[in-house]
Order: structure tokens, then sequence, then C-alpha cells
């Protein structure tokens, strides 16, 4: 009873420190972001430090209990929500991320994590430079087929097997997350999921594929290269090295589990579907309002994802090293992600009366015209860490919401936004989805990942010099 007693009231002081203007807040059922401080950010940034550090510096306690840490931030904005703007509200604004954008996204990633689980590509593929240039390209260019997450799943058990041997190859995982995890999704809504929520909003299908292709080229082009660089000095530097037996036999290269291709063609057609078919029927629990075609490609998805289950045969799960350990890894910190996000996005959605009104300032030159290469570098810097489909979605509203003029007037800018929520996604495992899925199955199969910070590391020696490049020839 103390334990409780004392929890009400620290959570209290907490919800009165973070918002005086309760009293306003209650009476509307949306967050005021305008009357939010910046200390509703803290349990986001505690949750990404705990994601950062727990592997390294207590990486048992981490392995056993992250899904507990990760509830914990979770209720630390729960609760002071509840308090500062009303049960009402407070339950509004959780269950929208939830039900609305957290169960489609983990429904659509387990399902392809799924699918593409039962696809076993059979054989031995050697890791040789250029065999591994050629594994990213080609995953970078079906990622905007089939989505990143899609690419990803089917091609990381693959690329690890074809370097299984080599004493270096953390760093092409690391390399697929850039090409594969996101930059090479950048060219159809069905590549990412901003460019999806850009489709939904009525951007036109093929706008990102025409609009953003020379952008991809270049960064696509530079980040290969340098992979390539990198992996012939590193290939040979092992040439001088005892040899590591290949643990994976060498056999003919076969594709396995082919009654999942139309599996995952479904799950396509699922989401084209939902886009296109718009009942007006919505249904309603706790205020949130669920839409009919999002309801029925969610089931559609699911049935999908067990439907392969039931055809794939058990013996190519094993030779994939298939486990459920990666995504209830995913799906329990991005819950938390989710909830912890919440009122990050409404302190964003406030625009110039929100706290973070200097980085809207940054968005526009002194004549009132937007600027471009700040469109770029901010969507891109916040779709680092923040979910990228409602940091694109926020930046395109700032942008003035109008896909029509945003496609012909101002088509550089939404261009800018595109790209950096694509691109950037790359920044951190949090970035996207897939990153830290890609991470988890590496890690899984005893490759030594670096720690969130060591891949920053990485990306912020190749990922950001190259995007300056690109913001200098195409958004300046």
């Amino acid at each position: 009873m103390r334990f409780a007693a004392a929890l009400t009231a620290g959570a209290a002081l907490i919800a009165a420190i973070l918002s005086p203007e309760t009293a306003l807040a209650a009476e509307a059922h949306e967050l005021p972001g305008a009357a939010m401080s910046l200390w509703w950010v803290l349990p986001f940034a505690g949750l990404l430090l705990c994601i950062a550090t727990g592997p390294l510096l207590f990486h048992h306690a981490w392995e056993h209990h992250y899904g507990k840490i990760a509830a914990f931030w979770a209720a630390l904005v729960i609760g002071p929500l509840a308090i500062a703007f009303g049960i009402p509200s407070a339950t509004q604004a959780v269950l929208h991320a939830l039900l609305t954008e957290y169960m489609s996204f983990i429904i659509l990633l387990f399902a392809l994590f799924t699918i593409s689980g039962g696809i076993f590509v059979a054989g031995n593929i050697h890791g040789t430079p250029l065999v591994n240039a050629g594994l990213l390209l080609g995953g970078a260019v079906l990622a905007s087929v089939i989505g990143t997450t899609g690419a990803s799943m089917i091609l990381i058990r693959p690329l690890i097997r074809a370097n299984d041997n080599r004493r270096f190859n953390a760093h092409v995982v690391i390399f697929f997350i850039f090409l594969v995890s996101n930059i090479g999704g950048s060219l159809t809504p069905l590549g990412d999921p901003p460019l999806f929520v850009g489709f939904l909003r009525g951007v036109d299908f093929f706008w990102t594929t025409v609009h953003l292709l020379p952008e991809t080229l270049f960064v696509a082009g530079v980040v290969l290269a340098v992979f390539l660089a990198i992996d012939i000095i590193l290939h040979h530097r092992e040439e001088g090295a005892p040899k590591i037996k290949d643990p994976t036999p060498d056999t003919k290269v076969r594709i396995r589990g082919l009654a999942n291709i139309p599996l995952l063609a479904g799950v396509i057609a699922a989401i084209l579907i939902s886009a296109a078919w718009k009942p007006g029927v919505s249904f309603a629990f706790q205020g949130v309002s669920l839409e009919l075609q999002n309801l029925v490609r969610d089931a559609a998805i699911m049935i999908l994802a067990f439907t392969s289950l039931v055809v794939s045969p058990k013996e190519f799960r094993g030779a994939n090293a298939f486990s459920w350990g990666p995504i209830a890894e995913v799906a329990k910190l991005f819950a938390s992600i989710f909830i912890c996000i919440v009122p990050v996005v409404a302190i964003l959605r406030a625009g110039l009366d929100g706290a973070l009104a200097p980085l809207v300032l940054l968005v526009s030159s002194p004549t009132g015209a937007p600027d471009n290469l700040a469109y770029f570098w901010l969507t891109g810097a916040l779709s680092s860490f923040l979910d990228n489909a409602p940091t694109y979605l926020v930046f395109f509203e700032l942008a003035g919401g109008d896909p029509q003029h945003l496609m012909t007037e101002l088509a550089s800018t939404l261009a800018a936004i595109s790209a950096g929520a694509v691109f950037m996604g790359a920044n951190t495992y949090v970035g996207n989805a897939p990153n830290f899925m890609v991470y988890a199955i590496a890690r899984h199969r005893g490759i030594k990942m670096p720690s969130f910070f060591g891949y920053m590391a990485w990306s912020g020696a190749v990922l950001i010099p190259t995007f300056l490049l690109a913001g200098f020839l195409f958004f300046r």
C-alpha cells in the first residue's frame, strides 16, 4: 500500500512538473502539444539509452528482462499522461498509437518475418567482395518491390551463410542494413512505411519512382562503392590468416519454399487494396476510429502468415535457423517505442507553438519559402530515432499537406522529406523496423554486431558524408 501511494504521489508530481496546464488539456481528447514541455521527451530518450547500452553494459540482464525495461519506460508515459491530461485523453492517445499504428506495423512485420522465414535459399554462396556487392545490389532493388522488411528477411540469412567462414563479416550486415533495409526502399510506396503514408495521403504511386530515382542511384551507388572498397581490403587481410572451416557445405544454390512467394504477393495485394478500397465504414473503440479496410487488410495479412506456417515444411525453417526470438524482441521494444513517441509527436505537431518550435523554424527560409535542405536533414535526423512514418507525416503537414501542390510546385520539398525519412532511417538500429530485426537475427547467428553507438560510428563515417553530398547536389 505504501509503495502504491508513493507511486501515485510520484506520478502526480511528475505530471505537475511536465504540464502546468492540466485543466486545459483535460478538456480535449487530443494531447495539447503546445502545452507540453520537453520533459515529456525524457522517457523516449531513456528507452533509447537502454536499447543503446543494455546489450553492452548489462548484457545478461538485458537478454532476460528487456521486455520489463521497455514496459517501465512506457509506464512512465502512460501514468503521467493520465494524470496530467485526464484518462480519456491519455487512453485515446495511447490506444490510437497502438491500434492504428503499432498493430498494423507489427502485423505486417510478423507476416513478412514468418513468410520469408519459410523461403530457404539452399546451398552455399561464397561471400567474396563481388558476390556480397551483388547480393546487396539485388536486395536494394528487391526492397522497393516487396518492402525493406520483406527483402531483409529473405536475404539476410543467405548473406550470413555466405560469410560465416570469414573473420570479418559484421560490416557486411551493417551495409546490408544501409542498402537493403533502408535506402533500397525509396522508389515505391511499398518500399518503406513513410512512402506508404504519403501514398495514402494522395501522392501518386509512381511519383517517388520518378522523383527519387536520381537521389537513390547516387546514394546507393556511393554506399555500395564504399562497401566494395572496405570488403576488398578486409578480404585481402583474411587471406594471410588461418582459414576458418566453412560451416555451410558446398551445395547447389536452390530456392525452396516457393509456396510462400504467392503469400508475399498476397500481402502486397492486401496493402494495395486497402489503399484503393474506401467503403467509408469505421468502428469506434474507446474514442479511436478503426476503418474497415484496415481491419480487413490486417486480418488478411495474418491469415497469409498462418497459412505460411501450414504450407512451409519445418525443415526449411530449421535450415534458416528460424526462431521467434527476433520478432518477439522487436514486438516488445517497438510497442514501448510507439507509446513513448506519443508525446514527442504531439509536440512536433504543435509546430511553432510547441517546445520544438526552433526545429520548425529551421525548415523555412527568411522569405518564408521552404528550405529543402533543412527539410531533408530535419526529417532525416528525427527519422533516425523516431519512427519514420509519423515523422514523415509531421513534415508533410508542415509543408502544407496538399499532395497535389507538393507533387508539383513543391516537388523538391516533398522529395527532400521523402529522401530524409527513408535514407536516414539507416543512421541507427531503431531508425527503421528491419534494422533491429536484421541486427537481432545476425546476433542470434553468432555475428559480433557493434553496439548501438558502434553502429552509429559506422553510419557516421559512411552515411553522413554521403548525405552531405546528396543534400548539396539535390536539395541546396
